[in-house]
């Protein structure tokens, strides 16, 4: 310790000056002036103690009312005013000083004698304040006190570098005290430099963080300044160019009319595309999915036609015929209308009908006037062709280029959630490695589970139960049983020659017309015209062909017209054809002379058969090799199918077995080759229906007898004789009565078939049904005194 002063007391309550620091106080407190102006006055004469020097106080801190043991010495620099109008006076700490016996004195302030303090000092204390400087520009640095530190590097003692702590706001005014009692500048500095380096690393911390955040902050910002000048450009190009659309798809979603949880699913899509940077592909991929859903007409119906009678009517202007089909739409419409006055509730169920027939029937116009009818929108969907699965469930969003399935994209077409949608070609739904479409629209055609239909893209469920499904085949084998099981089949055979007529008058004539050029009258083409177009220029079950037999007519028409060789209006009568069409390519068999009939030698006969066009007929012819020859037993030809070549065994055992008692010669069978053959080498054929035809031409040839032109027949053989039920018996008596036959033989179970056959074919055609073959020949072949033709 040195010499002993007497110094005018200034407390600091929970403060600490360290030497060094400068230090503002505002004097309007009593003890804070009191000791200036004791500072200023000077030291008092007291006995033993020596004067002091003007303008100087002891800064000793008070913590918790009580004195501590050291002080700072300090210089009155200044008393000036402050800018709010206050006076103030600025104090400069020197050096410490230990506090000794407080006592009053002249004046108003408390004086204290102070001994000065003694610090001890070596070489470890200044490689520690030069550690110490280090970590307080570090600090300067990360608080971005950049003026200060050229200060803090020009102080060089040891001491005075320990003390800058004073001025560090991250100590508390217990360790600035320990800091202030701590003479051993070395020790001093060890503690101030821990506390520092905490500070120092939680400063870095909060850098850290503090960085991360801004970069972050930074980033969302930049994005959503910049989304926001994209919209504002896309708006005004969009205005500049009339083509300007809404892109909030959060308001367009809360717009929408949409059901709950496919607005719940939308709303989640939102959230991610708000989140998703513009440069993302998945934005692009998120906006294509909002945009389907959007486009789905999710609540949208069309108000079904309650009118039964008008129904019936519309239907029966579009299509003559087809009476099946229109009795189930017209009871489809009447249970909807009882429904309704009822006000039943409960889950609508659709309609869905297979229309199965030959081309050209009018399956696929059919489903445009079913939807007229109901009052119902239309859209037709060909399925022809198609192996992947996804066209029907669509795709995954995750593949590039990810689609709805077609009954989604037929809805956003329709417009409603009830159309009518026209399932074109089922029948020709092919599949390989990418699935099967036919599994696919098992769940679409089955009433009790297409409310819950869910598309791969889409993801949501869909309510398909209100849509009314038609179907369109040409074939039902190739229709999986599965799928068929879940459709009502609706069986289109074929027209009738009076009802091709009508369709030619009413429907063809008029839009064929059109097409050429012709104003309606000009050309007149008669019934009589078109029913000879019917029956001897084509030979169809549909109308395909007499179509564009009309359309060559109207062609030739317009020709003649202008070259000046005919003039409007035209008449067209059945004996003009052949001017227009030639010759006619199908006559009927029984019309040609006997010598140029098919069946005018033994051992031809004449069955029917259906095929992918309707029915047909089909003839087969048997020959009987020459002993010498040396062939024998059974030769088969025309790509006969294995059924149908068992049927060719049976009508040859069955001979073989009862030629006796129907009075045939087939005792030498055993010697001579026999030889069947059904023209058409080409087209491949199969199936059971033939075996009375082939026992018939057998039993032609072998006796020697003819059959009759005019008689087709169709039925199943057995060892035993029976004549076994076939199928298709409308469409094959449909394509008899188109050949011309006059007779027809059909298996007696069959009988009850011919309910369905058009009354004017049953009237033009003799129908027998028989149980056994021996009624068939009795029936087929000619007398034996008719001479056999050469």
């Amino acid at each position: 310790m040195s010499e002993n002063r007497l110094l005018p007391v200034l407390p600091l309550d929970d403060d600490v000056a360290l030497p060094g620091m400068i230090i503002p106080l505002d004097l309007s407190d009593s003890e804070t002036r009191a000791a200036v102006e004791s500072a200023q006055a000077g030291t008092p004469s007291f006995p033993g103690i020596r004067s002091n020097t003007k303008g100087e106080v002891l800064l000793v801190p008070r913590l918790h009312g009580e004195y501590a043991e050291f002080g700072a010495i300090a210089t009155v620099e200044r008393i000036g005013r402050v800018p709010g109008g206050k006076t103030a006076v600025l104090l400069r700490a020197t050096k410490r000083a230990a506090v000794g016996r407080i006592a009053d004195g002249p004046g108003a302030a408390r004086w204290v004698h102070a001994d000065d303090a003694t610090e001890l000092s070596g070489e470890r204390a200044v490689k520690l304040a030069a550690e110490y400087k280090a970590v307080v520009i570090s600090i300067l640095q990360q608080r971005g006190g950049w003026q200060l530190i050229d200060a803090v590097q020009q102080v060089e003692d040891p001491s005075a570098i320990a003390d800058l702590s004073g001025n560090a706001p991250y100590l508390s005014t217990e360790q600035k005290l320990e800091l202030l009692t701590t003479l051993d500048v070395a020790a001093r500095l060890e503690k101030a430099l821990d506390w520092s380096r905490e500070h120092l690393a939680e400063l870095e911390v909060t850098e850290t963080i503090r960085k991360d955040v801004s970069e972050g902050m930074e980033k969302q910002q930049k994005e959503f300044l910049l989304k926001r000048q994209l919209e504002a450009i896309r708006k005004e190009l969009g205005e500049l160019d009339g083509t300007a659309e809404d892109t909030d798809y959060r308001a367009r979603v809360e717009a929408a009319d949409l059901p709950e949880h496919v607005r719940k699913a939308a709303l989640s899509e939102v959230d991610k595309l708000e989140r998703t940077s513009d440069q993302s592909p998945e934005g692009g991929w998120i906006r294509t999915w909002l945009d389907t859903v959007l486009e789905i007409p999710w609540n949208s119906r069309t108000t079904d036609v309650h009118d039964i009678a008008g129904a019936r009517a519309v239907l029966d202007a579009d299509h003559a015929g087809l009476d099946d089909v229109k009795e189930r739409i017209i009871e489809y419409l009447a249970v909807r209308k009882r429904r309704a006055e009822s006000e039943v509730g409960g889950r609508r169920n659709g309609a869905v009908l297979a229309l199965v027939g030959p081309p050209g029937v009018g399956k696929t116009s059919l489903g445009a006037s079913v939807a007229k009818a109901m009052g119902r929108e239309f859209v037709r969907v060909a399925l022809g062709g198609i192996r992947d699965e996804a066209e029907i469930r669509g795709h995954r969003r995750t593949y590039v280029g990810a689609l709805p399935g077609r009954l989604v994209r037929a809805l956003k077409e329709a417009g409603s959630m009830n159309p009518v949608i026209l399932l074109d070609e089922v029948d020709k739904v092919g599949a390989d490695y990418r699935g099967d479409p036919t599994a696919a629209l098992l769940e679409v055609l089955d009433p009790e589970q297409n409310h819950t239909f869910r598309d791969h893209y889409l993801e949501v469920e869909l309510d398909l139960s209100d849509v009314v499904f038609l179907a369109t085949a040409n074939a039902l084998e190739t229709i999986p049983g599965p799928l068929l099981d879940r459709m009502e089949l609706v069986t289109l055979d074929g027209y009738t020659e009076h009802e091709k007529v009508t369709i030619g008058r009413d429907h063809l004539l008029p839009r064929e017309l059109e097409r050429a050029g012709l104003a309606p009258g000009e050309v007149v083409v008669t019934d009589a015209a078109l029913s000879r177009v019917a029956g001897e220029y084509t030979r169809e079950a549909g109308v395909r062909d007499a179509n564009r037999t009309i359309a060559k007519i109207l062609r030739k028409v317009a020709t003649k017209v202008a070259l000046d060789e005919a003039e409007l209006p035209v008449t067209v009568d059945a004996a003009d054809l052949d001017g227009y069409l030639g010759r006619p390519r199908h006559l009927p068999e029984s019309s040609l002379p006997a010598t140029t009939q098919r069946t005018a030698i033994p051992g031809v006969s004449t069955g029917l058969a259906v095929t992918g066009a309707g029915g047909d007929v089909l003839y087969i012819e048997a020959s009987l090799a020459d002993p010498e020859s040396g062939a024998t037993g059974l030769t088969l030809t025309g790509q006969l199918g294995d059924v149908m070549k068992e049927s060719a065994q049976i009508a040859l055992s069955y001979l073989r077995s009862h030629g006796a008692e129907l009075e045939l010669p087939v005792a030498d069978l055993k010697e001579r080759g026999i030889h069947l053959h059904v023209p058409a080498g080409a087209v491949p054929k199969d199936g059971p229906s033939a075996g009375i035809t082939m026992v018939t031409a057998l039993a032609s040839l072998l006796s020697g007898r003819v059959v009759r032109s005019d008689v087709a027949m169709t039925g199943e053989v057995s060892l035993t004789g029976r004549v076994l039920p076939i199928g298709g018996v409308k469409q094959k008596l449909l394509a008899a009565h188109r050949a011309g036959m006059k007779t027809v033989i059909i298996p007696q179970r069959n009988e009850p078939d011919l309910d369905d056959v058009p009354a004017e074919v049953l009237s033009q055609l003799d129908v027998h049904a028989v149980a056994n073959v021996r009624e068939v020949l009795e029936l087929a072949l000619a007398p034996a005194s008719v001479p056999v033709a050469a």
